[in-house]
């Protein structure tokens, strides 16, 4: 491709118009624009016969091919990133999942703890109440059989007056035999 460019170029050269140039013959060393299309057909054999074209296109080449090959690196770079990107991705959404369903479980958690400290704290009140309810009883039964007690002792002191008053010494002789009879025949 340089060799068609210089060719082309070293035709153009050859095939201008001298007459526009300068005046006089133009294959004369006397005109300048012949010493200048000479020097530049020498400096292009020059170039030619230390093949620097040959070396600018195997530099291109090597210029061309790193430039391939850093693009090719680019674009695995770039393909890697977007795997590690995509797996961060599917990571973070894993990581979000389980984050929710950890919040859903301690919610859960944190429901049936409140629901058995309700249901503790109700089986606690039943509990003070029957304590209560039976300590109530308890208590009314102690007043009731303080009540007879009193009561009995009271109609036991009535008796004992009344009885007192009216038995005789004869009649209190015989039921204390009595008496004693009726508990030895209990107790044999």
């Amino acid at each position: 491709m340089l060799r068609t460019t210089l060719a082309s170029g070293a035709a153009l050269a050859l095939t201008a118009t001298p007459t526009l140039a300068a005046t006089g013959p133009f294959f004369s060393l006397q005109n300048t624009d012949f010493i200048v299309l000479l020097a530049f057909l020498l400096f292009i054999a020059i170039l030619v016969y230390f093949k620097v074209p040959g070396m600018l296109g195997k530099e291109l080449d090597k210029r061309a091919d790193g430039i391939r090959t850093e693009l090719d690196e680019a674009r695995q770079l770039r393909e890697e990133a977007q795997a590690l990107l995509a797996s961060y991705e599917r990571q973070q959404s894993e990581v979000q999942g389980h984050a929710d369903r950890i919040v859903a479980q301690a919610k859960e958690e944190a429901a049936l703890a409140a629901e058995q400290a309700k249901q503790e704290m109700q089986r606690n009140i039943e509990r003070r109440l029957a304590t209560a309810e039976a300590q109530i009883a308890a208590a009314e039964e102690r007043a009731v059989k303080d009540v007879r007690d009193r009561a009995i002792a009271v109609a036991i002191a009535a008796a004992r007056e009344v009885i007192a008053a009216q038995m005789t010494e004869d009649e209190a002789n015989r039921r204390i035999d009595a008496s004693i009879n009726e508990v030895g025949n209990k107790l044999h």
